[in-house]
């Protein structure tokens, strides 16, 4: 099925969709794609990347997408990784990563749309087709319609970051076709519970889709054949303005944009009628209880949260009614999940004790991680897996993460690993050791920090540490706060003792 789209001034019908889908899936078979096969994306929201991935999962194919923040040896590392027959990419992104592309991965190069160039101010040399790649436009206006298959759908790469600070690539391996529809079927039931997505919902979608979550969410509402509004980026009011001008019932949001929304001046809050909202689903990020609670107490009951992973799909979900309850909570797995709490040992734990959280799901397929087999084994247990989550249940099988992930750091949304950081700031002249850790932050849910041990005759700046990490990595990876030591404090092993870090800078603030 396809969705209603609509974007900007414009509204393709579900004929349409399916229409413009076949063209470009068209294309793609005229250079040589084929099911199986990876594509990579680094485009912006907009009705041509809803073009290329519903025509991916027309042919057959995976898609990777990149951070529009991505540097070149960001996105290199991943379009190697994901082995990219070819790169999708807007004209603009793609010169911030042009020095990384491999050169026998061509490049197909898509002008911004006007509504993206206005809301990005891109300026006009960064829309011309650069030299070396191909005017993917003009190959789809020549292609012919691509004709309904029954190829099994695959979908998208996600890359997630591990504590080697090096991401994995979650692929789900294709269902045999005895075993297709009643797979669909599932998952079905599984955005339905997560998303509360049916064939009426008039969805709006304004989280940038090179997060899996809103990813996976748009390729859903296709499913569904409902209505979606998407919007090149996130604005407070705008999103206020939009739903009572579209009626829309089925907003995604995520915790920062719940606090930007609630940093509106009260007259413009009440400015706006939001009476058609019916479920708000929000995922990727724990919600602060008291944000949630002022949500609620503004929009009403539509307020719901999932627990989910790239790997596992929706595990919990939460009701407003529930979260008033229980706050704090993620919630009680959905239908088809079992989860356990599972000590050092591998022993199960009893309700109230804190231990990592294993899950199992029966309506996501068996995954791997792209070159990385090992690392997918050490996550099973028992038929269980860990994304390395801890917390616990209580007495009613509700669910309470207490820590994301081993030194994960979720800033607005995004998974950051200190790792990854912490392997491009070893490697700055002066600089003889370093952690990098997270903090609280009220706006993105954390941010982060980096110690920094320097050798005793070199002197560095905070800017000049901030300017030579920029230049490396996505600016959201670089920390707001630089600390200069003479020595971190370490473990017996020798190891840097990051959760003394941690509560040295929180007992100073």
């Amino acid at each position: 099925m396809f969705p209603t789209l609509s974007f900007g001034d414009q509204e393709f019908t579900p004929q349409e969709m399916s229409a413009r889908s076949a063209k470009v899936a068209g294309a793609m078979a005229a250079i040589g794609l084929k099911e199986g096969d990876t594509i990579a994306l680094m485009m912006r929201n907009e009705p041509a990347l809803m073009d290329v991935m519903l025509a991916a999962r027309q042919l057959g194919l995976y898609f990777t997408p990149l951070n529009w923040h991505f540097k070149s040896e960001e996105a290199a590392y991943i379009v190697r990784d994901c082995g990219a027959k070819a790169l999708f990419a807007h004209t603009d992104l793609f010169q911030q990563i042009a020095d990384g592309i491999p050169s026998d991965v061509p490049v197909f190069a898509l002008r911004p749309h006007p509504l993206t160039i206005a809301s990005y101010s891109i300026q006009e040399p960064s829309t011309h087709i650069p030299d070396g790649t191909t005017d993917w436009a003009a190959l789809v206006a020549e292609a012919e319609p691509y004709p309904t298959s029954a190829t099994i759908p695959r979908g998208m790469i996600a890359y997630t970051s591990g504590t080697t600070g090096m991401p994995k690539g979650v692929r789900r391996l294709p269902p045999s076709p005895e075993e297709a529809s009643a797979l669909a079927e599932r998952i079905a039931q599984m955005f339905h519970r997560g998303l509360g997505l049916t064939p009426g919902a008039r969805c709006l979608i304004s989280a940038p889709l090179y997060h899996s979550a809103p990813c996976a969410s748009s390729l859903m509402v296709a499913q569904f054949g409902a209505w979606l509004r998407l919007e090149p980026k996130f604005d407070a009011q705008l999103t206020l303005s939009i739903i009572e001008r579209l009626k829309i019932t089925h907003p995604y949001l995520v915790p920062t944009m719940y606090v930007r929304l609630l940093r509106l001046p009260k007259d413009v809050r009440k400015r706006y009628d939001l009476s058609s909202v019916q479920f708000v689903s929000s995922t990727g990020a724990p919600c602060a209880p008291d944000v949630k609670r002022a949500m609620i107490d503004w929009w009403g009951d539509v307020i719901n949260e999932t627990y989910a992973s790239s790997e596992t799909g929706y595990l919990t979900a939460i009701s407003s009614a529930e979260a008033r309850r229980k706050p704090g909570s993620a919630g009680r797995p959905i239908e088809g999940v079992s989860i356990k709490i599972v000590d050092d040992d591998g022993n199960e734990v009893p309700v109230g004790v804190t231990g990592k959280i294993y899950a199992r799901h029966f309506a996501t397929p068996l995954f791997t991680y792209i070159n990385r087999e090992g690392d997918r084994k050490a996550i099973e247990h028992d038929g269980y897996v860990t994304v390395g989550d801890i917390g616990y249940l209580d007495d009613e099988g509700y669910l309470y993460v207490s820590d994301r992930r081993t030194d994960l750091v979720l800033s607005g949304g995004v998974n950051i690993y200190p790792a990854e950081i912490e392997q491009v700031l070893i490697g700055m002249p002066g600089v003889a050791d370093c952690a990098v850790f997270g903090i609280p932050d009220a706006e993105f849910g954390q941010s982060l920090v980096a110690a920094i041990q320097t050798h005793g005759e070199k002197m560095l700046t905070a800017q000049q540490v901030q300017d030579f990490l920029a230049r490396k990595l996505a600016n959201f990876k670089v920390p707001k706060i630089i600390e200069f030591r003479d020595n971190l404090p370490r473990e017996d092993t020798g190891k840097i003792f990051k959760r003394r870090l941690k509560e040295e800078y929180a007992a100073r603030q």
